[in-house]
């Protein structure tokens, strides 16, 4: 289902690209810090960063923060609409809250004035570990889409409709179930995560399973990795989920490269990460192949745009799925160079 655009600052969720965001595990009324680490994320293509507001400093230190940094900065907020109205007149761009414990119906739809009259979007997050108990005798991922419909509907009474959808499990079929039913339901964008995903690999993994399949069918216009870990590493797994689904709408180099065997003569991995390092810099979108034997060569990397097969001494060079040329093996790396150059000159 086509979506409606909402703002967040310079960014539109629904528009048919897929923006990245974290969240910040700084203390958020450490301003320094919290700075630093919004920064930190920016430069490695984060676009949307949330700040957990729990108490009235951090509230306070939103503005402060915002003065100093080049995202739309987003509250996370739980237990209190006067955290969201705080947060709001500090200046962040979207607003983040459970509907099952922000203190009723009635708060909810002062805070939906108040943010209209402000031009604040604000995402309604369900979590399956809060919802309310007239959901719970539903099936999981039916109780979480009816619950996130319910506040919809309620925000929508008050003629609000800059809304951003998130239902997130740490179990990841219930998470796929339910982002497939609320897609089908209305046509608010989609927040994508699997919450609580766990330690960098575990977490990857879910993530990539849970993101990537909604992805791959068009499903999701904003995504989180959460990890227990540097949020760095969710911006980069964010980007490889996006880039592995052919949703990463801006220009990089792809690297692909056999698992290696008894037939491999040339030192795959190794070659294969020079050639990544040589390749981060390229703003154009490249696929280049880097494969271990003739087996393995142009045609197990069709649609690479340039890519080398291995030999026991001499190596074979392909541009465009056409062999051009052989070269020793000791000159594999400046003869790629070469053609990635010329290439992204093109």
């Amino acid at each position: 289902m086509t979506k409606r655009g909402v703002r967040v600052g310079n960014v539109n969720i629904g528009d048919g690209s897929v923006s990245i965001q974290s969240m910040t595990n700084t203390k958020t009324d450490d301003v320094e810090a919290t700075v630093n680490q919004i920064n930190r994320l920016s430069e490695v293509g984060c676009e949307l960063v949330r700040c957990s507001v729990p108490d009235e400093n951090s509230a306070i230190a939103l503005k402060e923060i915002i003065k100093n940094v080049r995202v739309p900065i987003i509250a996370d907020i739980h237990f209190s609409h006067k955290l969201a109205i705080m947060a709001a007149d500090a200046g962040v761009c979207k607003i983040r809250i459970n509907p099952g414990n922000i203190g009723g119906v009635d708060k909810a739809k002062y805070l939906a004035d108040y943010l209209k009259e402000r031009s604040i979007a604000l995402r309604i997050g369900v979590n399956a570990g809060s919802l309310d108990s007239s959901h719970k005798s539903k099936p999981l991922a039916q109780a979480m889409r009816d619950s996130a419909l319910e506040y919809v509907s309620v925000l929508e009474k008050c003629n609000f409709y800059d809304i951003v959808i998130s239902a997130k499990s740490s179990n990841v079929k219930v998470m796929i179930d339910t982002y497939r039913l609320l897609d089908k339901a209305c046509d608010y964008p989609l927040h994508l995560g699997v919450t609580e995903a766990g330690l960098y690999h575990t977490g990857i993994v879910k993530s990539a399973i849970g993101i990537g399949s909604l992805l791959c069918d068009g499903i999701g216009d904003t995504v989180r990795v959460s990890l227990s870990d540097d949020p760095i590493k969710e911006v980069e797994a964010a980007k490889d989920i996006l880039k592995a689904c052919g949703r990463y709408d801006k220009p990089y180099c792809e690297i692909i490269s056999c698992p290696t065997c008894a037939r491999t003569n040339i030192e795959v991995k190794s070659l294969a990460e020079q050639v990544e390092q040589m390749c981060k810099d390229v703003n154009k979108s490249l696929k280049v192949a880097v494969m271990g034997c003739v087996v393995n060569g142009i045609g197990e990397s069709q649609g690479a745009n340039l890519g080398v097969a291995g030999g026991k001494e001499k190596s074979a060079i392909f541009v465009d799925s056409k062999y051009v040329e052989t070269v020793d093996n000791s000159l594999i790396l400046p003869t790629l160079k070469k053609y990635i150059t010329e290439y992204e000159s093109k």
